[in-house]
C-alpha cells in the first residue's frame, strides 16, 4: 500500500502484502506470502519468515525473530528493552548506545494473541499458543498453550490449534487432525505420522 512506510533497505518477500500506515524499519526481512496488518511497526533488522501475519496494529521490536507460519494478534507487543528507561541515573536521556535490544523469538507455527505481550527475552515454542490478553515473562514449551498475567501453561495443543484430547499415559489426540504426541516430563513431541515414517 502507498500510505506503508517500507525501509528501502528491508527485504520484502514474493506474495506478501503491506497495509495502510504499517512500518517495516531498514534491515527488516519479511518472507515470502505475508500479512503485515494495518498499523504494524517491524522494527530494524527483524526477520520474519515465509506465511506470516502480523496483525493490525500489532509491535515487533527488533531484534525479534519470526519463523515461518506466525501468527502476531491484532495490538500484540514483542518487547525489547528488558530494563526500560527514559533516562540515565544522572537525568540525561537515554540513547541508543545506553542499552542492549533483546528480543522475543517465536517458533515455527506459533500464535500470540490479540493484546497480548511478550517481553524480551523469552522464546515461544513451536506451534503454541498465547492467549490474548496474556504476559508473557518466560519461555513457552512446543504445544503448549499459555493464558493470564504471567502467562501459565492451561492445555496443549496441536499444529490445528485446537486444544488436545488427553487419551491417558501422556498420549494425547488433535480432534480435528487425529494426529497423536506423547507427553514425557513436561515436554510433547508429536508422534510421526506412518507416511513420514515411511519418507524418513
Amino acid at each position: 500500500m502507498a500510505s506503508a512506510d517500507v525501509d528501502p533497505t528491508a527485504t520484502v518477500g514474493e506474495g506478501s502484502s503491506i497495509w495502510h500506515l504499517a512500518q517495516v524499519r531498514d534491515g527488516a526481512t519479511i518472507g515470502e506470502s505475508c500479512i503485515i496488518g494495518r498499523g504494524a511497526y517491524v522494527g530494524s533488522g527483524v526477520s520474519v519468515g515465509d506465511n506470516c501475519k502480523i496483525q493490525n496494529y500489532a509491535l515487533v521490536y527488533e531484534p525479534a525473530v519470526l519463523e515461518p507460519g506466525v501468527f502476531v494478534g491484532p495490538a500484540a507487543v514483542l518487547t525489547n528493552d528488558e530494563f526500560p528507561r527514559a533516562v540515565n541515573p544522572d537525568g540525561t536521556p537515554k540513547s541508543a548506545h545506553d542499552w542492549q535490544a533483546v528480543g522475543v523469538t517465536l517458533r515455527e507455527g506459533a500464535s500470540v494473541g490479540a493484546r497480548a505481550v511478550c517481553i524480551a527475552p523469552v522464546t515461544v515454542g513451536r506451534w503454541a499458543t498465547v492467549a490474548a490478553g496474556a504476559v508473557v515473562t518466560k519461555d513457552v514449551p512446543d504445544y503448549a498453550l499459555v493464558a493470564g498475567v504471567p502467562a501459565r501453561r492451561l492445555k496443549w495443543v496441536g499444529r490445528a490449534g485446537v486444544p488436545l484430547q488427553d487419551q491417558g499415559d501422556g498420549t494425547y489426540r488433535c480432534p480435528t487432525t487425529g494426529e497423536l504426541y506423547d507427553e514425557h516430563e513436561g515436554v510433547l513431541t508429536r508422534r510421526a505420522s506412518a507416511d513420514e515414517e515411511l519418507h524418513a
